[in-house]
């Protein structure tokens, strides 16, 4: 199944246009026609079966025939991870946790962190291509850039983690994970959290987690963490 996206569509839509660009991508690169079955996600956990009624390079329309909505999962993933210094390393995050199946994703600001400016309207086109290609019909929530020390004043429901590399007591993140919960996950920049930063989270309820036995990359732990989660609870 092809899946475009359309976050406007609901329930009680009946007809839909896509843009010029999408809709030349449809006729002239896909070659739909009139009569040609279209499937369309609004990102929101509905899945829309359409028929293409106009088949034009500037103006693709669908008529709605059906509407199926996907029940979200009991556990949610929240994803809480310093940008890299090669921006193409979080993209490469950004794309493969969509796929796996994150809920949310917070770029923090730390410490160490060497990139501190991210404009996030690349990240948002990643994340859809994602969730596209993987057939999913939620869009994970990318929110905007944020200090940890201010991240970690927010509350959170679920189970709290913290990812270091500090020689200290850490348990292994499949140990501490109890299934059915919302988690947050906090992954460092490339020099790691700071010891105050490392600190300040244990006072805030996050638990110190280990992610193997080798030394990860920054996006490669919030891979292995973000997997970690869905494992557990399959």
């Amino acid at each position: 199944m092809q899946l475009f996206y359309a976050p406007d569509i609901h329930t009680e839509t009946t007809e839909f246009t896509f843009d010029k660009e999408e809709s030349k991508h449809i006729v002239k690169v896909l070659r739909k026609l009139e009569g040609s079955i279209l499937h369309i996600t609004n990102g929101k956990g509905f899945l829309f079966v359409c028929e293409v009624i106009l088949a034009s390079e500037k103006k693709c329309v669908v008529k709605i025939n059906e509407s199926q909505f996907t029940e979200p999962r009991e556990f949610k993933i929240h994803m809480v991870v310093a940008p890299t210094k090669m921006n193409d390393r979080y993209e490469w995050f950004l794309e493969k946790a969509a796929e796996i199946g994150v809920d949310e994703i917070t770029p923090i600001i730390c410490d160490h962190s060497e990139r501190k400016i991210i404009k996030t309207e690349r990240f948002d086109k990643i994340l859809i291509s994602a969730m596209k290609q993987s057939n999913q019909m939620y869009l994970p929530v990318l929110n905007e850039p944020i200090k940890l020390n201010d991240f970690l004043s927010k509350e959170f429901s679920g189970q709290k983690f913290i990812a270091h590399c500090e020689e200290t007591d850490k348990v292994e993140l499949k140990n501490r994970i109890e299934t059915q919960q919302n988690y947050t996950l906090l992954i460092g920049p490339e020099g790691d959290f700071s010891t105050n930063e490392i600190n300040k989270a244990l006072a805030n309820g996050y638990l110190p987690v280990a992610l193997g036995n080798t030394r990860l990359r920054t996006e490669t732990a919030a891979i292995v963490g973000c997997h970690t989660f869905v494992l557990a609870n399959n």
